[in-house]
């Protein structure tokens, strides 16, 4: 990751970005970081807002999911929003309440699978753990903070090839509840959590004696970095989608700042298990951001709900996700003309069952974008007779009548424990949603 090439610069933020952000907690620190560095101010949920035009000002929900907006000159009554969405979670194995677990002399720990895992890739890692610690304060205050562990924590084994000869021609078979059990150390289970929940509570500053709660995932230790021949590739885990995240927070820290339009990016928690939760995307917190945003600003004569209906009706969105990459291994998975490859810029993801929210207007807008900033755009649809994944995209659209694109910067080895993107196709991206805050 020691490349110097300047059009590389958006590639290596991105790197520094992902591991910043272990988990949907740290992604939302480390974007709340970047955002109160450019200017923008948090605001609280329990407050009244007071909001000015060409203000900067940012909200989190269960600190998981963020938006961040740029209060346009106009109303968003009469000039509408810009919004792009994406989501702040990654497949990955999470802490059962009761961790402790093991036997045969090994120290282990009980998880749950988070999303659809390719379970595979997650043997023979070496894994840290990150996440959410809530505290008991001595006045019986709970708060909560982001807490990590580095280096290598734990580790899925493999079954060696002597002891299952026919796995390389059979194929490997995975339990969830019995292959994927961490191995934590050796000995006393009970000695050895306690020591893993010190150096938890050490990472925040924080006494382990007052943990009352956590949220804790497994991730891959290894550093993201640039690989491959001229540095072609970002090699990571988390890229679906801190990828689109990282894009849409400089897209906005780059824009303009003033333009008519309130200019807005939503990040989500809990995309890959459904959005069905108070901080996802199938939640009420956009729309109850979006409402408070038009109340705070819109004359007398626009009351609420007319005036976020008014203000709807003439936004658009961008639901940013990342998209499949055509496998040179197994290139008959995709459908003929809709192949899209790394570096070749992003993807306008089209679905008619609408597991993508893309219709012929929306393309034709985020396309145009596109042609502003001088990126290729490429398209993809699911094999026909293959199932096709969703979005945010759909859920947004549904929930608030907003027009919406869906769309994501190629990539391989989706949800496996380290993915692959283009290194050229970061900062196309960013430009292509430049041009939707300009």
């Amino acid at each position: 990751m020691a490349s110097l090439d300047p059009a590389l610069a958006p590639a290596l933020d991105l790197c520094r970005f992902l591991d910043a952000s272990p988990s949907p907690f740290h992604a939302v620190e480390e974007t709340a970081r970047r955002l109160e560095a450019a200017g923008f101010t948090a605001l609280r949920e329990v407050d009244e807002w007071a909001l000015s035009p060409g203000g900067k000002h940012f909200v989190t929900r269960a600190d998981a999911s963020i938006v961040a907006f740029r209060v346009g000159a106009r109303p968003p009554v009469d000039a509408g929003f810009r919004l792009v969405g994406a989501h702040t979670d990654s497949p990955n194995l999470r802490l059962k309440p009761q961790p402790q677990a093991g036997k045969e002399g090994y120290l282990q720990l009980g998880v749950e699978i988070y999303g659809g895992v390719l379970l595979y890739t997650w043997l023979d890692r070496d894994l840290s753990i990150a996440g959410r610690l809530v505290l008991e304060e001595s006045d019986g205050t709970l708060v909560r903070k982001a807490a990590r562990v580095p280096g290598a924590v734990c580790r899925v084994a493999s079954l060696a090839i002597h002891l299952d000869r026919e796995v390389n021609d059979k194929g490997l078979v995975l339990n969830k509840q019995q292959h994927m059990v961490p191995i934590l150390g050796l000995g006393d289970g009970a000695i050895g959590v306690e020591r893993l929940f010190a150096a938890l509570a050490a990472s925040c500053g924080a006494d382990p004696a007052k943990i009352r709660g956590f949220d804790l995932g497994l991730h891959d230790a290894a550093n993201a970095t640039l690989g491959g021949q001229d540095d072609a590739f970002v090699f990571s885990g988390r890229l679906d989608n801190l990828a689109s995240c990282h894009a849409a927070l400089s897209a906005l820290l780059g824009a303009p700042e003033h333009a008519d339009a309130t200019r807005v990016v939503a990040l989500f928690d809990h995309e890959e298990i459904g959005s069905e939760s108070a901080q996802g995307a199938a939640g009420p917190f956009l729309g109850d951001v979006l409402a408070r945003i038009v109340s705070a600003t819109s004359p007398p004569s626009a009351s609420s709900p007319s005036g976020l209906a008014r203000a709807l009706a003439g936004s658009f969105s961008i639901s940013a996700d990342m998209a499949h990459a055509v496998h040179p291994n197994y290139a008959e998975k995709h459908e003929g003309k809709h192949m899209p490859k790394l570096g070749r810029g992003p993807v306008v993801k089209s679905n008619v069952q609408q597991r993508y929210a893309t219709d012929g207007l929306s393309a034709a807008r985020f396309k145009g974008f596109a042609r502003e900033a001088d990126v290729a755009v490429q398209d993809f649809v699911t094999r026909t007779d293959l199932a096709c994944g969703s979005t945010i995209g759909p859920i947004t659209a549904a929930r608030l009548g907003l027009a919406t694109v869906d769309v994501g910067n190629p990539m391989l080895s989706m949800h496996s424990a380290r993915e692959m993107c283009g290194s050229a196709d970061v900062a196309a991206m960013i430009a292509v949603m430049g041009r939707a805050f300009a």
